[in-house]
């Protein structure tokens, strides 16, 4: 009652509902099992070997395989038998496809795609933006012969590594910035001393003096990319479009003429997505 100290069986009562309230959710740990390995058989649209998964998971390969079995029994995933690889499976189909009404972003962006694609040649891309990395959702073949392939649907990356990972993180609060770029060692040892934070640090300067990122080569040598930032209605970034293709395509007075139409479309897709919901 108000007013009144607790007795010491209420005050028992309350620290033991307490321990079960911090006490974690039980099968959380196999939930995060189950969405990392989603996530991994989904960077590869070609399928992704078991050997694969096992190393990049960090799980140990029994462990995967009974995850990957038991979620192609539930129509998530596929098991090519050919092959040796895994596939999403018709149920993940069917979750996006109902999804996909609730998160309009790819249609507002595919027409961007396409103008981007076909006034540069270049091969042109949606990504957005999932905790600390950026995934893949969209991409639009132009018309230049030679491509670049390091990114494809379903591919991820930090933020700060491809350029609409640097689009991105260049414009959010410099708290964020510094939590991401915290882990330096780890980030180094798996992107390289080109993906130092120092080196991510003077990029994202650039890209907030320019507007749009560049990436020069810093994932696969020659392969170059440029990014910029869509924002959301709450003036977050969130999303980003880029252009990739080879280094000769990419020249530094060619760069300010991609750049400003990825910073048109870009600006035409926040526009969109920050005006008020018709009620």
């Amino acid at each position: 009652m108000t007013g009144q100290s607790a007795t010491p069986a209420a005050l028992k009562a309350r620290g033991g509902q307490l321990a079960r309230l911090a006490q974690p959710v039980q099968g959380a740990q196999v939930v995060g099992r189950v969405a990392l390995l989603l996530r991994l058989v989904g960077q590869n649209p070609l399928g992704t070997s078991l050997a694969e998964i096992v190393q990049h998971s960090g799980l140990t390969r029994p462990t995967v395989h009974r995850l990957l079995t038991s979620l192609a029994a539930e129509g998530l995933l596929d098991h090519d038998v050919v092959r040796h690889t895994w596939h999403y499976g018709p149920e993940v189909f069917v979750m996006g496809t109902v999804a996909a009404a609730r998160y309009p972003i790819e249609e507002l962006a595919r027409p961007s795609l396409v103008r981007l694609a076909e006034e540069t040649g270049e091969s042109a891309f949606l990504s957005i933006r999932r905790g600390g990395e950026t995934v893949c959702l969209l991409r639009e073949e132009g018309s230049f012969p030679i491509r670049s392939f390091v990114l494809h649907e379903g591919v991820r990356f930090p933020l700060g590594v491809a350029s609409a990972g640097l689009a991105i993180l260049a414009y959010l609060p410099t708290a964020e910035v510094d939590a991401l770029l915290d882990d330096t060692d780890a980030f180094s040892a798996r992107w390289g001393a080109q993906h130092s934070p120092a080196s991510i640090r003077a990029n994202l300067e650039r890209t907030r003096e320019t507007g749009y990122a560049v990436n020069p080569g810093l994932i696969l040598e020659g392969s170059w990319g440029m990014g910029a930032a869509i924002f959301d209605r709450s003036g977050r970034p969130g999303w980003a479009l880029s252009l990739t293709g080879i280094e000769p395509r990419f020249k530094p007075e060619r760069q300010k003429i991609l750049g400003q139409l990825l910073l048109d479309e870009a600006s035409r897709i926040s526009q969109t997505l920050q005006r008020p919901p018709i009620t």
